[in-house]
């Protein structure tokens, strides 16, 4: 798959490469990859995370790898020296709707590296989770984002997510959580 990108240095577009991979959660290159890039995401002021843990850094492959449900994909690019980078991640989790009686694709993470932001990898990167829900034969695909984070909601927006308010009194839908003693 590829996308037209253009640089600020040249009025000229460059034609970028990117491909889809699935991440293998036990080869090591794949392991580096997926803590790089979700270490960058949990160091992003836009998600208000304190970073990653020593211990997420150390389990965060292996306890993905331990998880049938668990599937992340990966943006990479092919460098002209044949050097392929991972410069995208998604992270998804398979779950079930009881109303549907069917899968749900939730996305619990999804980042493009900052120096390749701007460029339609995103929008890639989503098109890849839908293909990927719909491979699965899921009946929707979920997500979470902060209100305040303009650049994801508008991605998210351009890429036919909304909000679950019905046509109801009861508004929209709310993400709450709650904090367990094991959780850094």
């Amino acid at each position: 798959m590829s996308t037209e990108t253009s640089s600020s240095n040249d009025s000229q577009p460059a034609k970028l490469d990117v491909e889809i991979l699935r991440v293998d959660y036990t080869h090591e290159p794949h392991r580096k990859s997926l803590l790089r890039l979700l270490s960058e995401y949990a160091n992003d002021p836009a998600i208000g995370s304190p970073g990653l843990s020593k211990r997420a850094q150390q389990r965060v492959a292996t306890e993905l790898a331990q998880r049938p449900n668990a599937v992340s994909i990966f943006a990479m690019i092919n460098h002209p020296n044949n050097r392929a980078e991972a410069i995208g991640l998604a992270n998804c989790f398979e779950v079930f709707s009881t109303f549907a009686a069917a899968p749900v694709l939730n996305v619990h993470d999804v980042m493009v590296s900052a120096p390749h932001r701007g460029k339609g990898i995103g929008s890639i990167l989503m098109q890849a989770i839908t293909d990927l829900a719909n491979e699965r034969n899921c009946c929707k695909v979920t997500l979470e984002v902060y209100r305040g984070n303009q650049p994801a909601r508008s991605l998210y927006s351009k890429n036919g997510f909304a909000g679950t308010e019905m046509d109801s009194e009861l508004g929209e839908t709310l993400f709450l959580s709650k904090r367990l003693a094991g959780d850094e």
